[in-house]
């Protein structure tokens, strides 16, 4: 199955890139100058690609940006800090989709998937807090839902989806983990790729996390 991760330099799209073989294309800021804060970046990428993927992951994210952390409170909120969090957690996917059409095949199963949070998740958040980070991934969600619409009329067989991975031990979850149970990225990458191959076009659109099991909106 030809796979392209972006973020493939990150803990856990590395680990995705790693598990999905040789027949598995990988880009990101580090290795290929991939600047998901750049369309034009963006565009001359794909366009770079030949053949059709069967699965297309965006593994990118960031919990803190230019040195701001998620919020405690609304006394915190900081336009500038909000606005990277959209551009790099909820634009930049969004962005990558919209150009990796032309490499998703029409004629057969493909899948798309772009990492999301549970905290992204309104109908789960009991705690508030992480305004910036929870919206944007919040938005995220809700571009990938709607592209996702518009997609299967096109790409009947596709499956466009958002997927949680869960805790996993990555440089950016090491600060906030607390006493969740984390998993390696090794295995979060095996989870991922297990939940994504087992959905079908009925899932299309949805929000999953690493068992498979969706998660309201």
């Amino acid at each position: 199955m030809r796979t392209l991760v972006i973020g493939s330099s990150g803990g856990i799209g590395a680990a995705i890139l790693a598990a999905s073989g040789a027949d598995a294309v990988g880009l990101s800021r580090r290795s290929n100058g991939f600047d998901l804060l750049d369309e034009g970046s963006i565009a001359q990428a794909m366009a770079g690609l030949t053949g059709m993927f069967d699965r297309i992951l965006v593994t990118t994210g960031a919990l803190e940006l230019n040195g701001a952390a998620p919020e405690k409170s609304l006394r915190s909120l900081d336009p500038a800090a909000m606005a990277a969090q959209f551009a790099l957690n909820a634009i930049g996917p969004a962005l990558v989709l919209k150009h990796a059409l032309r490499v998703l095949p029409k004629d057969r199963p493909a899948r798309f998937a772009a990492l999301s949070a549970r905290v992204g998740s309104i109908g789960d958040n009991r705690l508030g807090g992480w305004h910036s980070y929870r919206a944007a991934k919040a938005a995220l969600n809700q571009l990938i839902h709607t592209a996702a619409i518009e997609i299967a009329r096109s790409h009947p067989l596709a499956v466009v989806v958002c997927l949680h991975p869960g805790t996993v031990a990555t440089p950016l979850t090491a600060k906030y983990a607390g006493s969740h149970p984390s998993v390696t990225t090794d295995t979060a990458a095996c989870n991922l790729l297990a939940v994504l191959d087992r959905l079908t076009p009925a899932d299309t659109g949805g929000f999953f996390d690493w068992q498979g099991k969706p998660i309201p909106w």
